[in-house]
């Protein structure tokens, strides 16, 4: 049966195409799906009709109506090892894994963080505000990158904790390395991303009609030298004031300092990858917000887990030296809870 859910635009999405803010929504799993439903009349701006081009302005209320899919099973709890680090009966916040999917997308249906979340809690125990193929979910990380999550177990903790990311008062900092030495030790990327035309797997800085603001700071914590065939590395710390698909990672290209290990962006050679198969330096490794609820303030670290601590071991004979920031966030680390080996994916 058909469900009604409705939703603000933020400001940041002020003229984005209305089929383009579905899909980034997570309204509908694709901006094809995201099409047939507008084409179908089951999508309206401020209770009116309107085109899969129709540009949405800041505080239009869109009301759409959520169809499970029937070309997919319903999803069915897999006993997948989760590192929970935060759970009460509203929320949850946890270490995902590397080469663990946070959803079921094209070519990845099963084995998913939704899969692990109803195995331990039941359809009925999360929150469904992203549709029911994605249960708990309020925001996303790439499949490669690692760290902290939060999760949802109710509707209305849902909508606030999604409320709360667009507002922008969640902190949600990352480990990246980098290649090349950034000569700024803070710096910051303002620059709209969208999907790209040639190659869809891919986001690209644009200021096509349908890129959505993206803003990335970053501050430098060590610098590596340089030896044979690379050209030697920083370790940043970056902050996201946006959540655009693969922010940091577009970012960090276009300002030609690339995530080491980057299947997607990276230019750098094979020898630099420091043992990373297919999986980017990039960790969501510090998390804080205001309890919903309580108002108690959540602040978590995640240390690095054994994959990227191993490369950063590599490494270590190269410091050229570590920022006052470098030095206290990574004595803070070495204190920090981190994943075991048992709970890698790859």
């Amino acid at each position: 049966m058909a469900r009604s859910r409705s939703f603000t635009v933020p400001p940041d999405a002020d003229g984005v195409r209305l089929d383009a803010l579905l899909a980034e929504q997570g309204c509908y799993a694709s901006r094809s799906a995201a099409v047939k439903a507008i084409e179908t009349n089951r999508v309206f701006v401020n209770g009116t009709r309107e085109s899969k081009k129709h540009p949405v302005c800041a505080g239009d209320t869109i009301v759409y109506e959520d169809l499970p899919s029937a070309s997919r099973p319903p999803i069915e709890g897999e006993d997948i090892p989760l590192d929970i680090r935060y759970e009460d009966d509203k929320l949850i916040v946890l270490s995902k894994q590397t080469g663990l999917c946070v959803h079921p997308s094209p070519g990845h249906y099963g084995s998913t963080l939704c899969h692990a979340l109803v195995h331990r809690y039941g359809r009925e125990g999360l929150a469904h505000i992203q549709g029911d193929d994605r249960p708990g979910i309020v925001h996303r990380l790439d499949m490669e990158t690692s760290g902290l999550l939060v999760c949802a177990k109710t509707e209305e903790a849902g909508n606030l904790l999604q409320d709360m990311i667009r507002r922008r008062t969640v902190d949600r900092r990352y480990l990246a390395l980098v290649h090349g030495n950034i000569a700024h030790d803070t710096g910051m990327v303002d620059a709209s991303v969208a999907r790209g035309w040639s190659d869809r797997l891919r986001m690209v800085v644009t200021d096509r009609g349908n890129a959505r603001e993206a803003i990335t700071t970053f501050t430098v914590l060590e610098r590596f030298e340089a030896m044979g065939k690379d050209n030697g590395f920083t370790l940043l710390e970056c902050k996201l004031y946006t959540g655009r698909t693969h922010q940091i990672r577009v970012h960090m290209e276009y300002i030609g300092h690339c995530c080491v290990g980057d299947p997607l962006y990276s230019w750098g050679p094979d020898e630099a990858q420091l043992g990373l198969h297919k999986r980017q330096f990039l960790h969501s490794y510090s998390l804080g917000l205001t309890h919903p609820y309580t108002n108690e303030k959540i602040e978590l670290t995640d240390g690095l887990p054994p994959d990227l601590a191993h490369a950063y071991e590599l490494i270590t004979p190269r410091s050229l030296g570590k920022s006052p920031d470098g030095a206290r966030i990574l004595e803070e680390l070495k204190s920090a809870p981190a994943q075991s080996d048992l709970i890698q994916l790859s």
